[in-house]
């Protein structure tokens, strides 16, 4: 598992842009308004959004390269291993290149016609208000979790298994749906009709807006050990445990919105 909890600020020796004085790290610039820590559990996401922002605000030209691996990862906190597999995120969709030899690194690519959907998913938020959503989002799923926790039955359990079960086993490309269904049957086995058709609604909003940004296995991995942990609290039925995983699944899925949307 990849270190990505938070550092402790107030050690000596470090600076607020998130590096250490005295290690040969860059000064305090452009990248320490883009690049802070990210915070224990959403590593990957908020590591791949905060990448996201600084190549589309343009603070690395294309044609330059990034700040080394070592800096990237003590800018944001987070282990080499989660950093190559954000950064092979970005090969992926052609926005950096790898290069090896003495001048080697990973290198800003031109920007081309959007292979990753982005002028789709700018469309469809054109009539969202997409922070919104988020938030309501949130809301509404960590008080589904918490409820669920408080008065699930027998019968409730073994459904929330099975969907739980199908996620695991899901195809990359009947991912999302079966995703959905697990966070639909949370929401209707909260016991309240009205909250389950609000995060209906919700749901289908979020989906049109996922529907236009990659599938990356990473983020679909660490998805996975989030339902799996919000469901054994549910299942413990430990409410605010099952509140406070599901408010950090939902952190990770807002991060790579707002990354894909930077």
């Amino acid at each position: 598992m990849a270190a990505n909890g938070r550092a402790d600020d107030t050690r000596p020796g470090v600076r607020a842009g998130g590096t250490a004085e005295g290690a040969g790290c860059p000064a305090p610039g452009p990248l320490d308004s883009v690049l802070r820590p990210v915070r224990a559990g959403n590593g990957f996401e908020e590591a791949l959004e905060q990448v996201l922002q600084l190549l589309r605000l343009g603070l690395v030209p294309p044609g330059e390269r990034l700040p080394s691996e070592r800096d990237l990862s003590q800018h944001l906190r987070i282990s080499r291993v989660t950093l190559r597999e954000v950064l092979r995120v970005l090969q992926d969709q052609n926005m950096v290149e790898s290069r090896r030899g003495r001048y080697g690194g990973t290198f800003v690519l031109p920007r081309t016609a959007t292979p990753d959907g982005s002028d789709e998913l700018r469309r469809r938020i054109a009539a969202v208000d997409v922070e919104d959503t988020l938030r309501f989002r949130e809301v509404l799923e960590a008080g589904a979790a918490g409820l669920c926790a408080e008065g699930l039955t027998a019968d409730g359990e073994t459904r929330l298994r099975g969907a739980l079960g199908a996620t695991q086993g899901a195809r990359l490309e009947d991912y999302r749906r079966q995703d959905t269904l697990l966070h639909l049957a949370l929401a209707e086995l909260s016991g309240s009709r009205t909250l389950a058709a609000q995060y209906a609604a919700v749901r289908a909003t979020l989906n049109e807006l996922l529907d236009c940004i990659p599938l990356l296995v990473r983020n679909l991995e660490h998805s996975q050990q989030q339902h799996a942990a919000v469901v054994e609290a549910v299942l413990d039925r430990d409410p605010e445990a099952a509140r406070e995983m599901m408010r950090e699944h939902c952190g990770g899925t807002a991060a790579l919105l707002r990354g894909f949307l930077a």
